[in-house]
């Protein structure tokens, strides 16, 4: 790997329930190549897939009842933050609805299945265009011991998930014996730097990553961490 490029998608206008969000891709104003990979917010997800609810607009708190409808688990409350876990398996703020660039008095929630999101998005890339790519879903969480938001991934197709270094050497010929590269977080958390909260973008190309991590059968559910190996629950 020679270095990576990380390049916004132009042009794709207000996406709208109903709306191919791979067409949409495909006419904007920016060229997608072979083995790009394509991050995409959870949130156009979403509204293309009518992942809307309307809420009170004058009720600050009129979202909760969702939260508490799209949590399978509840792990802490302090105020009106709830820390949940989704059907998914994600553990995040508020079942991850968001009420951020949606229009006032709507809810957006996660997608049902932000891997066959992803899966769609490729294969209809890849027949109608042919084009071939992979795919990631991304969605901004918190973390534990450390201020600050990041992209991570959500759903991804056409790339796998993690790279397991276990059994290969460091750079002083060490085995390693634990290490595994969330490959699909690092490349949500790098295609945010150019899509932002504010800017309007909400797709971005990652270019020149390792071939070796594209066609690969892979899901981002394997990035969570069963609970019989988390020592916080």
């Amino acid at each position: 790997m020679n270095g990576i490029e990380v390049i916004p998608i132009t042009g794709l206008g207000e996406v709208r329930p109903g709306d191919d969000l791979a067409e949409l891709i495909a006419a904007s104003d920016t060229e997608v190549l072979d083995l790009d990979c394509l991050v995409i917010t959870q949130k156009v997800v979403s509204k293309a897939e009518g992942r809307l609810v309307d809420i009170d607009p004058d009720d600050p708190l009129s979202h909760k009842p969702l939260v508490e409808r799209e949590s399978v688990r509840i792990l802490r409350r302090r105020g009106e933050l709830i820390i949940s876990e989704t059907e998914h398996g994600f553990v995040c703020a508020n079942a991850g609805i968001d009420l951020s660039n949606v229009e006032r008095g709507q809810a957006a929630l996660l997608p049902v299945d932000s891997d066959r999101s992803a899966r769609g998005i490729r294969d209809r890339l890849r027949a109608r265009h042919g084009i071939d790519v992979a795919v990631v879903v991304s969605d901004t969480f918190g973390r534990p011991w450390r201020k600050g938001v990041t992209d991570v991934a959500i759903g991804c197709a056409g790339i796998g998930a993690i790279a397991d270094l276990r059994g290969t050497t460091d750079a002083l010929g060490r085995e390693l014996m634990v290490t595994e590269v969330a490959i699909v977080d690092e490349i949500a958390a790098a295609a945010d730097l150019v899509m932002g909260k504010a800017k309007g973008i909400a797709v971005a190309i990652v270019r020149g990553l390792e071939t070796d991590w594209f066609g690969r059968g892979s899901v981002a559910n394997e990035i969570i961490r069963a609970p019989a190996d988390d020592l916080f629950r």
